[in-house]
């Protein structure tokens, strides 16, 4: 079995390419118990897909039920702030089961359908287009600053109904909001300040929409207030679920996926000579080589058998996406990036209740992103030898992309 010190997945080298380990604890020890931290580490295709698709036996609840300390340690004298930060994550959509978690998702389901999503596509392709036009002439930029990070602060402020004035308040809240999960052990502080700042800034903003309802995601949730699916905390709560997971996911996809791009020319090669052909099993495999959530987390509702080990209730889990998607029982050679690849089952978006409700707009941004690249910088090359990444066990994010062109 391997010895991992759950501190090896903040290790610095591991933060920078976690590949490697994953592919030993597959191997040799996929259903891992850590017992510092009392935490199960999940690694294979075929358990990951079970678990997810067995939400009775794995509660989404972790925040609401696990009162151990967090992981890893955070500072002492920040650990009054660990109330706060449970209560507003345990309200989350995605911090809840059945039947709360079904009644909550039916209110918003209708705007994140495949073909409500779809119908943003020419917003983002013109929003793209500005972005990258603001930087043609440059020939160099960080692809985090100045398109990934931007991208999605737009698509999101729009949904939700807010002033373009405010897209760079927004920023800094969701800069701040995902401090969840990292490793520092000061991220509780930036993070309630992120709280806060949300709260704050919207509660006046679903006052207006139950007063005046319009289109928005605002007016979605203020509507859930309305009918007693949600309380206001919930209302709230949720609309900062949507600005920090939508910001970092798409984020991260642009940048992982365009790093993995750049590290593999023949397969940027491909996309440039039919950008609208590949684009989208070319974003697909983007989501499957290095996708932008890393892992998730569960609580053993009860006693049950996982890979020859007994899992007790009340355990808690950490199951790996980005190992299940390099998993050579699921995928031809994982380690490999081919944008024709078909089938592609990854796990990137998770599955069964909790399947990602934003997953649609994050493949539209992703395709809309890369074909533009495509079409408009083919020459396109990295413009570094160093590469850092946030020290975050959930999600799978760059500090920076400085790319140049031709």
């Amino acid at each position: 079995m391997v010895a991992l010190d759950l501190d090896a997945l903040f290790a610095p080298a591991v933060i920078a390419d976690p590949y490697p380990l994953f592919a030993r604890l597959r191997d040799e020890d996929p259903v891992h118990w850590n017992e510092p931290y009392q935490l199960w580490v999940v690694t294979r295709y075929d358990d990951v897909v079970w678990m997810v698709r067995n939400h009775e036996q794995f509660s989404s609840a972790v925040i609401r039920t696990d009162e151990r300390p967090p992981y890893p340690p955070v500072d002492a004298a920040d650990l009054s702030l660990l109330h706060g930060v449970r209560a507003f994550r345990g309200d989350q959509l995605v911090e809840q089961d059945r039947p709360a978690h079904a009644a909550m998702r039916q209110v918003v389901h209708e705007f994140f359908t495949p073909g409500s999503m779809e119908s943003w596509r020419p917003f983002v392709r013109a929003a793209v287009a500005e972005l990258l036009d603001e930087v043609e002439q440059h020939g160099r930029i960080d692809a985090h600053r100045d398109l990934a990070a931007p991208l999605p602060v737009r698509v999101i402020a729009h949904m939700m109904g807010v002033p373009e004035s405010d897209r760079d308040h927004l920023r800094a809240l969701a800069d701040k909001l995902l401090y969840i999960n990292r490793g520092e052990p000061y991220r509780l502080r930036p993070l309630t300040e992120g709280i806060h700042g949300m709260i704050d800034y919207v509660s006046p903003l679903v006052d207006r929409r139950i007063a005046e309802p319009t289109n928005d995601f605002l007016s979605v949730l203020a509507r859930g207030e309305t009918e007693g699916v949600f309380d206001r905390h919930q209302v709230l709560v949720n609309a900062a679920l949507l600005l920090f997971a939508g910001h970092e996911t798409t984020m991260n996809l642009i940048c992982n996926g365009l790093l993995a791009f750049l590290r593999h020319p023949d397969q940027w090669a491909r996309l440039v000579e039919d950008p609208a052909q590949h684009v989208r099993l070319a974003t697909e495999e983007c989501l499957r080589y290095d996708p932008p959530v890393k892992s998730t987390q569960r609580i053993a509702a009860q006693d049950v058998e996982l890979g020859g080990r007994r899992l007790r209730g009340g355990d808690r889990i950490r199951w790996m996406i980005a190992s299940a998607n390099r998993d050579a029982s699921a995928f031809s050679e994982p380690d490999a990036f081919d944008i024709s690849r078909q089938p592609n089952p990854h796990v990137s978006f998770g599955a069964g209740i909790h399947y990602c409700l934003g997953a649609s707009l994050a493949r539209i941004e992703g395709q809309e992103v890369f074909r533009a690249l495509a079409e408009r910088l083919p020459g396109l090359t990295l413009d570094t030898d160093h590469l850092e990444y946030e020290p975050s066990i959930q999600f799978r994010s760059l500090r920076s992309l400085p790319v140049r062109w031709r």
